[in-house]
């Protein structure tokens, strides 16, 4: 009798197994690990670290070539134990895996700056737990739109993300007065536009959208700048709704001009570019503009510079004990293409 065929798939050599989390915390792991890490690599523990959860689909805009090629890396660095990641429950489809950071990472990170991995704040528990996090489909929302100004930016030369701030990092600085979910700045055809963004999933009532304007005059009033306020809304229907609640706040503000306000509803545009032409700001301008023209919109603001942070002021560093610099939201290029 014929045995049956060997397939194909058990000639391969083995795979190499994921360590165990005490494995992790080895010497003999962590110098292995510095003969495997590209700069690439290490810039994504700073990202993960930074804004907690990126999904696979995030990762690839943001730094791979193919969805081939950021897949087999990703899964390298979890066998690692570098990342850690899951898959949410759909109910239709099924969800993209998502990627955090892994006790190997954090060892990484922390080596790099000379920390102890505590002084990072880091706890594998609170990070992969973010899986079962009432706040998670808005965080992955809120990373979605900036990863697709990074994509954006990364297949037009004229365009970049400048920075990107967390949540988290937002709350550290500002959270006395308001809470905003990201911070950024966009490039584009000579234009530099800085914002505080608020994400809209739609579940919140329209006066509660429109009563964050009074923490953002607080804000500008405290700091003496005025930075634009971006509100990204998911449907043109919910968009009437919550631009006239926003005028009603707006117009009773001290002094509204320094609350420069716009508007975005996703489904104006097939891919929810943010950098295309959505932008309609509050007030009598009734024109939707791209991202980067939105500082046309607003003449009476400072240019805001270059270098170092605009929105907060210029003696309050983005870093404290345990935290990290900003990680440039731009990958760095790689002539290996690893």
């Amino acid at each position: 009798m014929n045995n049956p065929p060997i397939r194909q798939r058990d000639l391969r050599g083995p795979r190499p197994t994921r360590p165990g989390r005490r494995l992790a915390h080895t010497r003999t792991h962590h110098a292995a690990l510095a003969a495997r890490l590209t700069p690439r690599d290490r810039w994504l523990l700073r990202m993960l670290h930074e804004h907690r959860v990126l999904t696979s689909t995030q990762i690839r805009q943001l730094a791979f070539p193919s969805t081939r090629s950021a897949n087999q890396r990703l899964l390298e660095l979890y066998r690692w134990r570098l990342l850690d990641r899951f898959q949410p429950f759909l109910t239709r489809g099924s969800a993209p895996m998502h990627y955090v950071l892994d006790v190997a990472g954090a060892a990484v990170l922390a080596a790099e700056h000379g920390l102890d991995i505590k002084d990072l704040a880091y706890r594998r528990e609170q990070a992969i737990g973010i899986a079962h996090s009432l706040r998670l489909a808005h965080t992955v929302g809120v990373n979605a739109w900036f990863t697709t100004l990074v994509a954006h930016a990364r297949h037009h030369a004229h365009a970049q993300l400048t920075t990107w701030w967390s949540e988290t990092r937002c709350a550290r600085l500002f959270g006395d007065l308001v809470r905003p979910d990201g911070y950024g700045r966009w490039a584009s055809h000579g234009h530099l536009v800085e914002f505080f963004l608020e994400y809209d999933l739609g579940t919140e009532p329209t006066t509660v959208v429109a009563g964050k304007l009074s923490g953002y005059a607080a804000l500008a009033a405290a700091t003496d700048i005025a930075t634009p306020v971006l509100i990204w809304i998911p449907s043109t229907r919910r968009e009437t709704a919550v631009r006239r609640a926003l005028d009603t706040t707006w117009r009773r503000l001290d002094n509204p001009e320094t609350v420069p306000v716009a508007t975005a509803a996703a489904d104006l545009c097939s891919d929810a570019d943010p950098a295309a032409d959505v932008w309609l700001p509050l007030g009598n301008d009734s024109r939707r503009r791209r991202l980067a023209d939105l500082s046309t919109a607003w003449q009476h603001l400072d240019d805001p510079p270059t270098t170092g942070s605009s929105a907060a002021d210029p003696g309050v560093s983005t870093q404290g004990p345990g935290h990290l610099s900003v990680p440039d939201p731009m990958p760095p290029e790689l002539k290996d293409g690893r």
